[in-house]
């Protein structure tokens, strides 16, 4: 079973292998499987939003980076 992080200050980026605290949510959604309007969060540090970024920039899936607690 995986441990909910109990507030934003247990929040992680999602890059494989980084344990720095989150301070972004890169939003993105696939749209073959997703409609429009929903939205899916990975968790970012400073270092690691932009190869997020562009890791779904790539596939077209990515819609916006937004401050954690926006």
């Amino acid at each position: 079973m995986t441990e909910v992080p109990a507030g934003p200050s247990d929040l992680i980026c999602s890059s494989k292998g980084c344990t720095a605290p989150a301070v972004h949510q890169v939003l993105w959604n696939n749209p073959r499987i997703h409609t429009p309007d929903r939205r899916k969060t990975w968790l970012a540090c400073e270092e690691h939003e932009s190869t997020l970024r562009e890791f779904l920039s790539k596939r077209d899936f990515y819609r916006s980076t937004e401050p954690i607690g926006a």
